[in-house]
Order: structure tokens, then C-alpha cells, then sequence
């Protein structure tokens, strides 16, 4: 079921949906598809911010971490 709503826009709002637009969009699929892809973005953070935390929690993981860091500070010395 769709659902109607009114916004308001400021300038660089509409500059940005005229962008949209521009691209053969409706402004209704403008719209829903930058809705969209604003969510989804949330949701990969969301998803990358767990995988870190899980990571860091890691010993094995936690180790092989300092030992490229450690490899990386050795090269740059020598280098």
C-alpha cells in the first residue's frame, strides 16, 4: 500500500533532487530510492560496527593485528 507525504525542502535539498530527477527518476522514485539507500547505508554500518566489535573481541585476531602493525613499523623504519 502507498502512502502519501509532504515534506518541506530546503535549497540544497531540492539542488539534490533536482540532481535525481535529472537522471530519468520520477521525483516520487527519487524520493523513495534515496529513502532507501539511506537506510540501507544505516543498516551496513550497523552490520560493519558488529563485525569490528566481534573482531576486537579476537584474541587470534586481536594478534595477527599487532603483528602486521608491528611488520608495518619495521618496513617503514627501513625504508
Amino acid at each position: 500500500m502507498a502512502h502519501a507525504i509532504s515534506v518541506r525542502l530546503d535549497d540544497e535539498t531540492v539542488r539534490a533532487l533536482r540532481k535525481l530527477e535529472a537522471t530519468g527518476l520520477s521525483r516520487s522514485e527519487s524520493i523513495r530510492r534515496a529513502i532507501l539507500t539511506s537506510a540501507e547505508r544505516l543498516s551496513n554500518r550497523d552490520s560493519l560496527r558488529s563485525e569490528v566489535a566481534a573482531l576486537e573481541r579476537n584474541e587470534k585476531d586481536l594478534a595477527e593485528m599487532r603483528r602486521v602493525a608491528l611488520l608495518m613499523d619495521v618496513l617503514r623504519a627501513t625504508g
